[in-house]
């Protein structure tokens, strides 16, 4: 109770009331210009962090991230351009409805639920992440081992594209991560003489290069021809029927609530893929399936529920294991750890206050989504008519200047560009980068935790399936494996098995 007192007066300071606000404007602006995803705000409010507490650097975040999600639904709905990849899932349906002089009910439809789904995931998970803490305190090297190869796992099975290009982002990942000391014997590894590579490579100049140079290479073709002007539809009234429509599909937003909570537990999987599951699966129980795609309704309140509930199950992962649920929490863990603070089961007992306050400010900013999305719904025109030839370079600069003032290095900036350049290749090539920043996080666990275990265990490897936990974790990790070596093989057998059932 002390803690929560504690966080009250943090959070309800005038410096992080005014960041919140901020901030939430800030992600409602970038979220509605297309192309400019969630992950992209939070590594460009990276610099300001610096200057910031810990609790209003991550007060900064959450309300930007939350902001982000829903104002990817603008663009999606009056220019059928998902603004984030969390929209993509129902861009048609909100679009076609839209096109029928309710674009203002449909978006008012999206704030409504994308609250209610946040403020319901926040209350379950406050309740379920101290007892998942309590435990995690009895975990040695073999979970840990084992949980965030399981993650790595996880985030390969996720990820768009084929299995095999996720393990070989992966794999760069990996690489990327042992550049540096060796944490074991204390020799330098890939460092090819460079001083400036001794300390490993930079997880927050590689954050912001993956997110948003990556975005901003690929918005050039754009920027050079003449700049096609789309005309949005004007919103019209906001939330007329919406109440009807909530009461009518209630069990839509219950089911996208539960599914987007799970799924952003899940590490690497993140909005997107939680909108794209509740969206399914809503299609599949739902008594008109025939409709989905045809401006329907139900499955926009599921994933709209689901997409922003998905947002506070990914802190989950990352405040009790230390294993970012996507690539938000990723870069969190990356703030966290510049300020001190090492994320863990730990944090629930050293940082209390921390952690009440992260989910203070997730119910502040989403009843704050009310009064400013409505804005935001109003204002759309004008905020989809920015200029991207302004607009992108802005973006850059702010980008150099981020990066180099991590460490006041040059070098980072170096960092950022490259892998900026890489993303770019990656991608354009349908590899996702989505493993490689959570290889790179999650690398040094896994070697410093296997060779803890290892030398505990005078080199016998059967020892990291000797206490319950780990070898369910263990099991769990190896299925996740043979599903990534022989799913291939077995949807083929299985589909011939159908195909000559049939004959």
């Amino acid at each position: 109770m002390l803690d929560f007192i504690n966080a009250l007066d943090q959070v309800f300071s005038i410096p992080v009331l005014a960041t919140i606000l901020g901030a939430s404007l800030f992600g409602l602006f970038m979220g509605a210009i297309p192309g400019l995803t969630s992950t992209m705000a939070t590594a460009l409010l990276v610099p300001l962090t610096f200057f910031m507490g810990p609790v209003q650097a991550i007060s900064a975040i959450v309300a930007a991230t939350v902001m982000t999600i829903f104002a990817g639904d603008i663009p999606s709905a009056l220019l059928r351009i998902p603004g984030t990849p969390a929209s993509a899932a129902y861009t048609d349906d909100a679009y076609l409805i839209a096109q029928k002089g309710r674009a203002g009910q449909i978006l008012g439809l999206n704030l409504l639920c994308s609250v209610i789904g946040g403020i319901i995931a926040v209350l379950v998970i406050s309740q379920f992440a101290p007892a998942l803490a309590r435990v995690s305190l009895s975990f040695t090297s073999d979970e840990y081992f084992w949980l965030a190869l399981l993650g790595l796992s996880s985030a390969v099975l996720v990820a768009r594209g084929k299995p095999l290009k996720g393990c070989i982002s992966l794999g760069l990942g990996l690489l990327f991560a042992m550049v540096g000391i060796d944490s074991v014997m204390g020799m330098p590894r890939l460092t090819f003489g460079n001083m400036d590579l001794a300390a490993g490579i930079a997880i927050l100049p590689t954050m912001v290069g993956i997110f948003a140079v990556a975005e901003l290479l690929r918005k050039i073709p754009t920027l050079s021809g003449p700049q096609a002007v789309t005309t949005p539809l004007k919103p019209g009234a906001v939330f007329k029927g919406t109440g009807k429509l909530i009461k009518e599909h209630k069990g839509s937003i219950a089911g996208g609530t539960t599914v987007g909570t799970i799924v952003g537990i899940l590490p690497g999987a993140g909005a997107d893929i939680a909108a794209w599951v509740a969206y399914a699966i809503s299609k599949r129980f739902s008594k008109t399936p025939e409709k989905y795609g045809t401006g329907h309704t139900e499955g926009i309140i599921a994933a709209s529920a689901s997409n922003n509930a998905s947002l506070t199950g990914t802190y989950v992962p990352a405040l009790v294991f230390g294993i970012p649920g996507d690539t938000v929490t990723a870069i969190v863990i990356g703030v966290l750890l510049m300020k001190g603070i090492t994320p863990g089961p730990m944090v629930f007992t050293t940082e209390g206050p921390l952690v009440y306050s992260i989910y203070i400010v997730f119910v502040l900013a989403n009843l704050l989504m009310i009064p400013l999305g409505w804005v935001a719904i109003r204002c759309a025109g004008k905020v989809l008519s920015v200029p991207s030839s302004v607009l992108y370079p802005l973006i850059l600069i702010f980008c150099i200047v981020g990066a180099y003032s991590a460490n006041n290095s040059l070098f980072d900036v170096g960092i950022m560009m490259g892998m900026g350049v890489l993303a770019y290749f990656l991608e354009k090539n349908e590899f996702p980068t989505a493993p490689l920043i959570l290889a790179l996080i999650l690398g040094p666990i896994i070697e410093e935790n296997f060779m803890k275990s290892l030398i505990k265990a005078n080199g016998d490897l059967w020892m990291f399936f000797d206490r319950p936990t780990a070898m369910w974790l263990g099991f769990a990790t190896l299925l996740i494996w043979a599903l990534l070596i022989f799913g291939g093989s077995l949807r083929k057998l299985i589909r011939k098995k159908v195909v000559l059932a049939s004959a």
